[in-house]
């Protein structure tokens, strides 16, 4: 591999030093990125038609993929316990509904989310390294990882240090993934590249490779705090750097794409992307999520009309 390292590679963190299995790259060697091209060939994907029986097949895998998520400062036990609810009982009307993946909360609401989840299997996932800024020294992210997992978190969604990424200093970048997913024990780590600050196709692949080789376990677009959020040109570049770093490594990653995707049309193509970048492999909810509150409504408006015939209303599904 060109500007390959050592196969061996000790991470310097401020943590117990670590090992890397894999080569690591020369990060300023990230290909570059078409973005025409890009462009045109996501453009493609929602020129498909699903319907019926695939329709609804989709429609529920959408739901089983979706980290329903409450990240204000107003939050409190009582609301993240509501979420909590609908998270294990999406709709009372539509039988045979799968659950959603997971809840994700600030670390001070993990215990509350992993007590009222209990026995429900789905997950609990806490933002944490000074979400949604990452302007925060390393120790008091590594901090805040441990206090998350600590109270339960089955995975952390931390965010990157992009004004370190945008200086050029990719080694920090890299050091610091390394030592947050040190930190996390057996929590998977979720890393959030915030793309809509990243600027371009060329930085978004290179932080997506910094990600992957740091040791990031799901690769994730935004906070959902910044516009542009997700977007289907910039998860496919990044589905090719997941795809890309398989093939060199064996080692699959997952996606999430957050923020901006509340339509299930606009979801179910974003599966059929998946599908032909990855592979079905990947069309399961342990590697492919959405960060998408407000989709589980209209994914539930949209299973009422393939069972009833006809919508109902908005008001009828509780805000998220």
């Amino acid at each position: 591999m060109i500007g390959s390292l050592l196969i061996l590679v000790k991470l310097k963190t401020d943590m117990p030093q670590t090992k890397s299995i894999f080569p690591i790259p020369d990060f300023t060697l990230s290909p570059r990125i078409d973005q025409v091209g890009v462009e045109e060939r996501a453009s493609r994907f929602t020129k498909r038609s699903i319907k019926k029986e695939s329709k609804l097949k989709g429609l529920k895998l959408v739901l089983n993929m979706i980290d329903l998520t409450t990240l204000e400062g107003k939050d409190t036990d009582g609301k993240v316990k509501q979420l909590c609810y609908k998270a294990m009982h999406p709709h009372d009307a539509l039988a045979g509904l799968p659950t959603v993946a997971a809840i994700c909360v600030y670390p001070t609401m993990v215990k509350v989310a992993k007590k009222a989840l209990e026995g429900s299997g789905i997950k609990v996932a806490s933002v944490a390294t000074a979400f949604p800024s990452g302007q925060a020294p390393k120790e008091i992210k590594i901090r805040d990882t441990k206090y998350a997992v600590a109270n339960g978190a089955d995975e952390v969604d931390m965010v990157i240090s992009r004004g370190k990424f945008h200086a050029g200093e990719y080694n920090f970048v890299f050091d610091e993934i390394a030592a947050i997913k040190e930190a996390c024990g057996e929590a998977r780590l979720k890393v959030i590249l915030e793309t809509g600050e990243l600027g371009t196709f060329d930085k978004v692949r290179r932080a997506s490779d910094i990600a992957m080789y740091a040791g990031a376990d799901f690769i994730k677009t935004s906070t959902g705090k910044i516009q542009p959020a997700a977007t289907m040109p910039v998860t496919l570049v990044m589905l090719e750097a997941i795809r890309d770093f398989y093939y060199k490594t064996g080692r699959m990653v997952g996606m999430k794409p957050a923020g901006g995707i509340s339509k299930s049309k606009l979801a179910l193509h974003y599966l059929v992307m998946v599908k032909e970048v990855l592979g079905e492999e990947w069309l399961n909810n342990h590697w492919f999520r959405f960060g998408a509150s407000s989709l589980a409504n209209d994914v539930l408006m949209q299973m009422m009309k393939e069972k009833t015939g006809v919508y109902q209303a908005a008001n009828y599904f509780s805000v998220d």
